[in-house]
């Protein structure tokens, strides 16, 4: 007789148990027909109605039992089937639709507060400490794409997406070792730990392009992993290897910018040195 694993509401794993076991956790409301399962002889989990048959399973309850009704989450972990890491430039990909998005944002907000703590300035008339004014506006703008960064990241991470907007385009998210969602905690750490890869001449970054399950160092700092959307889920089958045309549209964006950035700063120094002479 097979012995069967299922996932409960709650994510968790149970099993191994036998079908008379798992006829009974359906007549009692425990399991509904869409709860996953899994032995040794499928290749991935499956519902459980589509073994209703084999089971024996008797969809006969007590009119005493309270309606049930089941509450599909996007976030429950599947084990046993592949599992498909997002490489270094899905990920610079993602980074960069990312850094877009909060560079506005930061620069919207810091330029109204900004524009505020200026007015205010002005009106008191206090041009004596005008740099000492000028720092402190700095310091809040700086604070301010702080705070930003850690709530977009984190926030973003800890959702039920698990993925920022970034993330989303290019088809990837970011999940525990064990394929479990992060906590918004977590997600800070991670963020601050993005640091630390960068000061190691960014070599943090490009350590997920060449190491095991393809993690940066501040994955490995807080038990984290980027992984194909589908993984962990009931739909492997779906996980893309390849880039993809959004990932390599943007990475294309991504250096034509870069390079017309490059441009502009040699023509500006050029420009500067002809006019000292």
């Amino acid at each position: 007789m097979a012995q069967w694993h299922y996932a409960d509401r709650d994510r968790q794993q149970h099993g191994p148990v036998d079908e008379a076991e798992l006829r009974r956790l359906f007549r009692a409301g425990d399991i509904t027909r869409d709860t996953l399962i899994w032995n040794p002889d499928l290749p991935q989990w499956q519902p459980l109605g589509g073994f209703a048959n084999e089971i024996g399973l008797q969809e006969t309850h007590s009119p005493y039992a309270p309606p049930t009704a089941e509450v599909l989450r996007d976030d429950v972990v599947v084990q046993g089937g592949e599992i498909v890491y997002a490489g270094f430039w899905k990920r610079a990909a993602a980074y960069f639709i990312d850094s877009v998005i909060t560079g506005i944002a930061g620069g919207v907000l810091g330029g109204l507060i900004g524009g505020v703590m200026g007015a205010m300035l002005l009106s008191g008339g206090d041009m004596a400490n005008s740099g000492s004014s000028l720092l402190a506006i700095q310091g809040v703008a700086n604070l301010i794409g702080l705070i930003l960064g850690v709530a977009y990241f984190a926030g973003f991470h800890a959702s039920a997406s698990m993925a920022t907007l970034g993330k989303m385009a290019i088809g990837i998210k970011v999940v525990r070792s064990n394929g479990e969602r992060i906590s918004f905690l977590r997600g800070m750490g991670r963020y601050f730990a993005l640091f630390v890869s960068a000061i190691t001449l960014f070599i943090g970054f490009f350590m997920a392009g060449f190491t095991e399950r393809k993690r940066a160092l501040h994955d490995m700092l807080c038990d984290t992993v980027v992984v194909d959307k589908w993984a962990y889920t009931d739909r492997p089958d779906l996980q893309r290897r390849e880039l993809g045309t959004v990932t390599v549209v943007v990475l294309v964006a991504a250096a034509l910018l870069t390079l017309l950035m490059t441009i502009g700063f040699i023509a500006l120094a050029v420009m500067a040195a002809s006019g000292m002479h």
